[in-house]
């Protein structure tokens, strides 16, 4: 690069190559909130009885919520469809793999520096390492399973927090406190259902 010339960053696209004109690629020093990603073919499944408020919740612990997103396939009901967003959750549909759209939209979020804490609400380890690239670029990471037994160990580990959510509208939460030890502690929510 000859002196006098600036590196310019372009806007990264999404999965659908479209871009956010007013994110220019930058970090913003102020973007102060949590985002919440819900893979919902993984979480909102009969055998979790997982309330998406309590979701929501689970997030808002972190601090302020600046996007919260459901993703669904193309199979998902109306109803469902109509009751996350009178909850007001943005609903994405995606013809393919929801893994993909939401691992896209969540790095993408990360890059352009549009959060301080990504909130991944699943039970795949494929989200590892969209979790891993937010901390990379120093955001805070909360893995929220859905249940005991549809919690990814390896998405919970790569988290800096995690909280497992059990049908009796119980959190357990556990964080990490800097030094790679964590902290275990439970909570209790309100239940409100979405069902």
């Amino acid at each position: 690069m000859e002196q006098g010339d600036e590196a310019v960053e372009e806007p990264i696209p999404d999965a659908d190559g479209q871009t956010d004109p007013d994110a220019g690629g930058q970090t913003d020093p102020d973007a102060d909130g949590v985002a919440l990603f819900v893979d919902g073919p993984n979480v909102l499944r009969e055998e979790f009885d997982v309330d998406l408020d309590d979701v929501r919740r689970a997030a808002e612990a972190e601090g302020p919520l600046v996007t919260t997103r459901l993703y669904l396939d193309e199979h998902a009901t109306p109803g469902l469809i109509q009751a996350a967003e009178a909850r007001g959750f943005e609903v994405v549909i995606t013809s393919g793999d929801v893994d993909v759209k939401l691992a896209v939209d969540a790095a993408r979020f990360a890059a352009e520096g549009r959060m301080d804490t990504l909130a991944v609400a699943s039970r795949d380890t494929d989200f590892k390492p969209v979790v891993e690239t937010a901390n990379g670029y120093g955001i805070r990471t909360l893995a929220i399973a859905p249940g005991e037994f549809g919690r990814s160990d390896a998405l919970r580990n790569a988290a800096n927090g995690s909280v497992t959510l059990d049908g009796d509208e119980n959190a357990d939460s556990e964080s990490d406190d800097g030094d790679g030890s964590a902290i275990d502690s439970g909570s209790d929510s309100e239940s409100a259902s979405t069902r």
